[in-house]
This record gives C-alpha cells, structure tokens and sequence, in this order.
C-alpha cells in the first residue's frame, strides 16, 4: 500500500518470514526499492507438495513514489510481518492554499 498525508508518503507493505536486518531499503529521488530473502527452513522435495503458495528466495519490489520528498529523514518500522516506511514530503510538494485578494484599484 502506498498513500499520503499532508507531511509524508506511507509506504505498507507485508513481508512475512523474513527478519528485518535481512530487509534492505534503498530510497532515490522517486523510488523506493525493497529487498530481502525468505530462507525456507526445512528442504521439502517438489513431489512431496500438495500446494504451495508460499513464495521461497530472493524478492524486490520497487515503488515510483507520487511526489517529491526528503528520503535522507526516512524511517522504517517492521511489526507483525508488516514493514512501513515512511518519508517526509519535500516542501515543494506539500499543498499550500493560497487565499485570492480582490485587487483595489485607486
């Protein structure tokens, strides 16, 4: 999940079986890449599955971030399988409201 805020874009995104010093984030201008590693624990021989929907190995998943922000003030959690980043807006991008004079003509 990708959203915003009036301060900051919020990155969600579940990675269950993985320690979160194995997680890497590297944040550019506009994206966001994460990668990491899920290490199945034990060796299952492919003919002995009924199913699988698991995902094993190496994963990375990049995300084009929707505005300008600040990623040397980025911070990120990891709780319950869920990793969240979140980055600060640069303050070019924040919304300002600009109030309309009337224009008094002498």
């Amino acid at each position: 999940d990708v959203f915003q805020t009036k301060m900051e874009v919020v990155i969600k995104a579940p990675i269950a079986g993985v320690k979160p010093d194995e997680i890497s984030i590297a944040i550019t201008d506009d994206v966001v890449t994460i990668k990491g590693e899920r290490r199945e624990e034990q060796e299952v021989e492919r003919e002995n599955y009924y199913a699988q929907e698991c995902y094993w190995g190496a994963f990375a998943r990049s995300v084009i971030l929707p505005v300008t922000t600040l990623s040397d003030k980025a911070e990120a959690t990891f709780q319950n399988g869920v990793l969240t980043i979140r980055i600060p807006k640069a303050e070019t991008a924040k919304t300002k409201i600009v109030k309309v004079k009337p224009l008094q003509t002498g």
